[in-house]
């Protein structure tokens, strides 16, 4: 299972203003690890998954994705087995139907047409979206088109699959029918997100980054009890572990 691991060695990344957005990054996930990625705005989450996938190239140091390091000749396999969704749902959505936006993929990876019909259908029943199958893209609202951007993902049956807050824009709800589904993903899941409580539910280890460098890496048990660590990385502990603010009232 070689091809489900994520390793970085020394990674480093620079934007043109000058901004350092990672900083020596080095970690390793196996297979079948849920990892969340954790840290206050500008810490370089975003930045860290776009290199997962070749969005962004390494300045210096390494990804590899399995046996394979990311570069641009490997481009083509990498984004085969790593299914990334991004935080802007627009970046990923295209096409002029739902239908043709989640068949995509698909459609390119050589699938027969009817193959990739029933594909459609299952992806979008397993999001609650079926009944979008055939609405114009630009129609559909935030969450909507969240749900639809994570359909278009897993239909390609990824390896990997990395989000980048995955929860922003759903209600309740679909929160929580995300969350049951994403438990259902047996394979190596690496979430960027501010829902502390989403990574307590989902993630068994957690990263947290600092101005572009790993300033905690454990079981997100731990993590997310340490107030301190959190306090450092401007974040607050997850609503499940504040308790209720009226019977803590003294």
């Amino acid at each position: 299972m070689s091809h489900h691991i994520v390793q970085a060695e020394d990674l480093h990344y620079t934007y043109p203003d000058g901004k350092f957005a990672l900083q020596g990054l080095s970690f390793l996930i196996t297979h079948g690890e849920s990892v969340a990625i954790i840290g206050a705005n500008g810490a370089g989450k975003s930045t860290l998954l776009m290199h997962l996938n070749g969005v962004i190239l390494p300045q210096k140091g390494m990804v590899r994705i399995g046996e394979m390091p990311v570069t641009r000749e490997t481009l083509p396999n990498i984004r085969r087995t790593v299914g990334t969704v991004f935080q802007d749902s627009d970046d990923q959505l295209f096409m002029p139907t739902v239908f043709d936006d989640v068949a995509f993929g698909p459609l390119n990876l050589g699938f027969p047409k009817e193959e990739v019909e029933k594909k459609v259908r299952e992806t979008l029943e397993k999001v609650g979206a079926l009944h979008l199958i055939n609405r114009a893209t630009h129609r559909l609202s935030g969450g909507e088109k969240r749900s639809v951007a994570i359909a278009t993902v897993l239909a390609m049956a990824p390896d990997i699959l990395v989000m980048d807050e995955p929860t922003s824009n759903l209600d309740p709800k679909s929160r929580r029918n995300l969350i049951e589904l994403l438990k259902s993903f047996t394979h190596t899941k690496i979430i960027a997100t501010h829902d502390l409580d989403m990574a307590m539910d989902l993630c068994t280890r957690t990263i947290v980054l600092s101005e572009g460098k790993i300033i905690a890496d454990g079981p997100t048990s731990d993590i997310l009890i340490n107030e301190q660590l959190l306090h450092k990385s401007h974040l607050e502990k997850p609503l499940s572990l504040q308790g209720c603010p009226i019977c803590n009232k003294k």
